[in-house]
């Protein structure tokens, strides 16, 4: 009987160029959330549920998006230099959404407080303009 065994079975079948065993990429302290993607979609989240508290009637038939950049190709009629947001209004069958573009906004936000009170401000602003009304009837912190 052959005393060798198979690599498979190995312990040390992970084990590459000898470098040790692969371990996740993430530690046990430190949860996928924590990265900013991560972080920016738990604040976007926690606005929507805010929002949402106060507004069922307008935040239910929107739906929320939130991408990494505005697209390259601007639109003709979009007089905006740097979006932050961009809101469309239901047409076709398809509701109305509210697309958040994370890069922008952290990078022009200073620290984590102030991400938030952006985030506050451009869902508020969305809403008022797909819904024509004033801001501050939405949210009267808006824009403080």
């Amino acid at each position: 009987m052959n005393s060798a065994r198979t690599p498979w079975t190995q312990g040390s079948y992970r084990d590459l160029h000898g470098r040790g065993v692969r371990r996740p990429t993430f530690g046990s302290r430190l949860p996928r959330s924590r990265t900013n993607a991560g972080l920016f979609d738990t604040m976007v989240a926690s606005q929507i549920k805010r929002l949402g508290m106060a507004w069922p009637q307008l935040v239910g038939p929107v739906q929320f998006a939130v991408e990494d950049v505005p697209p390259s190709d601007p639109l003709p009629w979009d007089n905006e230099p740097c979006a932050l947001s961009r809101s469309f209004a239901p047409s076709h069958g398809v509701d109305a959404r509210i697309v958040l573009y994370r890069l922008p906004m952290q990078t022009k936000a200073h620290s984590r407080y102030e991400l938030e009170l952006m985030i506050r401000d451009e869902m508020v602003l969305r809403l008022s303009e797909l819904y024509g009304r004033h801001p501050e009837d939405i949210d009267p912190s808006w824009g403080a």
